[in-house]
């Protein structure tokens, strides 16, 4: 028999429903719902262990989403017939939703938590990335788990000045903004997104609009909470505490870690010293004391050190190194530094440094996009990596880590919307991270925009980026511009804000407190816009104005549409015509058909071989008039003609018949023409009875008069 399940109705206000249903399906995890929206489904399930591990002293919560394309009616890609590692976008979502959950869970809970999506069918009207905050909340209400602050995420979009919840792809492609934004009932928790130079009011009245519509759903996943019997929370042992030895710890540390707090020195400075009063607060213990609670005294040295760090910032106004809270680090910059390359630059801001590199390629280099609810490619991307010597750390390599793939994405939709729509290249940047003390996701897009400008790529306009933090105790608080690592780890926001002179191109804003009020909201926008313009006229004080061409060993780029009808003889039999001009000419050649036309893309450093190739496809698609006068050489000899060419499109051969060559009767082709002559014919079209081209030259030579006939006729 099939069970009944429980179900939950969240009307979005336009005609569409979402649903949440729970109690059929993976009734073995600690809580399940399904989601739907149009013939969109998603599965979520929440498991978490009964006990924490020993010693673990943090939350271990992995979040997986996975797009099965199966839902989308698809095989996988490839050889290997099976779902493998997650794409770019499977981890983006994850980050989305891992982002909102885990500062959510209480402090001391620190059980094994997965949390596991799956796309299990597919709606082209229906982005399902939108769903998924919504369905791992969900399937945490209705289970055991102490997740006691419910969430929802929802994509924003605005289209004509109106603002829409979870739009389709098609309706986001009319959109000036694309954000999501995920929210319990009280406050924001996350937003990320891209904007096309919008105002920091028009973003906080998305956000506004968005947590609206978190409310609805969040209210949905409670009733659907009390429909399944509110499920106690389960009890758990929280972390072990002692009062006694806090109180010694703060006692021997609070002064000193204040005092090394406001002597504004560097990173590695600063850690030394904090390390040292460390060490001589553990001398204040016994090694049996240690050895037992060595853990709590690590614990409660890092709680005083970050409370006597807050406090200097929001008690004396000084940051750990030196500056106010508006005040951005020292700033130097440099282009043109890779010789080889085709663009590049370095961004360097206090201790954090990005050399970005712009490679420039054809069609042919574009990112495929190829998962179960997206197929495309993409003609601008950039690529973020962070090795671990940028923090002086010695740490295995493990193949790109999440925090790449989202860091990397963030900048390039910080600067995608400045390459023009007509820029005729692929574009790759590569980000180096090379320093890190703070916002290299920011550094990103400094030296991806100056990078982009050395290469030539004519941008629309410069981007700059900061990072901002938010330090508070309820009453007072304090905005900081340009956050270092440390205030980041300490602090109580991090929002990351890019844009251009006139407007917000991306943000990233993740919080870490409950109730953040719009109004402080509005005041980092503001102080972070300030932070961005001083970071954008450093970076045009090093390159005020994109290259008027690329570099000369940099490939140039011309692209030529041909009529569909002759791709096949630009490409010819077995691609050998194609092939041998590569070959010839030193150019790459990409052919792509588009709406019935041939766009041709013709690479190349050599611009003798770039003019090569356009005159053999002009040569090509030549199509005489009939009636017009053309240049030939004769090329072949025949019995009954010659074979002439078109000098003005070699390759282009027609038989001029020996019947048009003059206005004489031609014995021999020899007596009018010879190989290599050059002259003029006319073109009459397709003869009537070949049915091929016929030229003539006699047309264009002067015709005989005509001899009387003479009178034979006897006199009378």
């Amino acid at each position: 028999m099939i069970p009944k399940a429980t179900q939950e109705i969240i009307d979005l206000g336009d005609g569409r429903t979402i649903s949440i249903e729970t109690g059929k399906l993976a009734k073995q995890a600690d809580g399940s719902v399904v989601v739907r929206l149009g013939d969109c489904m998603l599965l979520a399930t929440a498991v978490s262990a009964r006990t924490s591990n020993p010693g673990v002293d943090f939350l271990p919560l992995t979040v997986d989403y996975r797009e099965k394309f199966a839902a989308a009616g698809r095989f996988p890609g490839g050889f290997f017939k099976r779902e493998a590692r997650p794409s770019d976008s499977e981890v983006l979502t994850m980050r989305l939703v891992d982002r909102v959950l885990r500062p959510l869970f209480p402090d001391d809970y620190h059980a094994e938590t997965q949390v596991m999506i799956q796309l299990m069918s597919h709606d082209e009207n229906v982005m399902p990335d939108a769903l998924a905050g919504l369905a791992a909340s969900a399937a945490l209400a209705v289970s055991d788990i102490p997740f006691y602050n419910l969430i929802s995420e929802v994509r924003v979009a605005r289209i004509d000045g109106k603002f829409v919840i979870n739009p389709s792809r098609e309706e986001l492609a009319l959109s000036d903004i694309d954000m999501m934004i995920g929210a319990s009932k009280d406050s924001v928790c996350m937003v990320e997104g891209e904007m096309k130079e919008i105002s920091e009011h028009e973003m906080v009245e998305a956000i506004k609009f968005a947590h609206e519509a978190i409310k609805v759903q969040i209210e949905a996943q409670e009733r659907l909470r009390t429909a399944v019997g509110s499920p106690a929370y389960r009890t758990y042992e929280g972390e072990k505490e002692d009062e006694a030895y806090y109180k010694k710890v703060k006692a021997a540390a609070y002064d000193k870690c204040y005092a090394i707090a406001q002597e504004a020195s560097g990173k590695s400075e600063r850690t030394e010293k904090f390390a040292a009063v460390k060490e001589e607060v553990k001398a204040l213990f016994t090694e049996e004391e240690l050895a037992e609670n060595g853990d709590l005294v690590s614990k409660y040295f890092y709680k005083t050190n970050k409370e006597a760090v807050r406090n200097v910032i929001l008690e004396k106004g000084l940051r750990l190194d030196g500056r106010k809270t508006t005040e951005i680090r020292p700033i130097w910059c440099e282009t043109d530094y890779l010789p080889s390359v085709h663009g590049s630059s370095i961004f360097t801001r206090g201790e954090t440094q990005a050399l970005a590199t712009v490679t420039l390629g054809t069609s042919r280099e574009a990112n495929q996009i190829d998962s179960p609810s997206e197929q495309g490619e993409e003609k601008f991307y950039l690529h973020y990596n962070f090795p671990p010597f940028s923090t002086g750390e010695a740490k295995p390599l493990r193949g790109t880590s999440r925090r790449e793939v989202g860091h990397g994405n963030l900048a390039q939709r910080a600067l995608k919307n400045m390459v023009p729509a007509d820029c005729p290249y692929t574009i790759r940047i590569v980000s180096e991270v090379l320093e890190s003390n703070g916002s290299s996701s920011m550094a990103t897009v400094c030296a991806g925009t100056m990078a982009l400008m050395d290469a030539g790529v004519q941008m629309v306009k410069p981007v700059s980026g900061i990072a901002m933090g938010l330090i508070t105790d309820g009453e007072k608080f304090a905005v900081l511009s340009d956050i270092l690592g440390d205030e980041d780890h300490l602090g109580d926001m991090d929002f990351k804000v890019t844009g251009t002179a006139d407007g917000i191109t991306a943000c990233q804003m993740d919080i870490k407190i409950e109730g953040l009020r719009y109004d402080i909201m509005e005041q980092a926008l503001g102080q972070a816009r300030d932070g961005r313009l001083h970071i954008l006229g450093k970076l045009t004080e090093t390159i005020a104005t994109p290259r008027e061409d690329v570099k000369k060993h940099a490939p140039k780029i011309i692209t030529r549409t041909i009529p569909g009808a002759f791709i096949g003889a630009l490409i010819g039999p077995g691609g050998k015509v194609i092939q041998e001009l590569q070959k010839a000419t030193g150019t790459t050649i990409v052919i792509n058909e588009v709406d019935e036309q041939g766009v041709v893309e013709i690479l190349g450093t050599d611009p003798d071989g770039i003019a090569a190739v356009l005159a053999k496809i002009d040569s090509i698609i030549f199509k005489p008039t009939i009636g017009e006068s053309y240049e030939v050489k004769v090329i072949k000899m025949l019995d009954f003609g010659a074979v002439v060419e078109y000098t003005a499109a070699p390759g282009n051969e027609v038989l001029l018949h020996v019947s048009e060559l003059a206005w004489e009767r031609t014995e021999n082709v020899t007596d009018v023409v010879n190989m290599g002559d050059v002259f003029m014919v006319k073109y009459l079209g397709i003869d009537s009875k070949t049915r091929k081209e016929k030229v003539s030259r006699k047309q264009l030579l002067p015709r005989p008069p005509r001899e009387d006939k003479k009178d034979d006729a006897p006199k009378a």
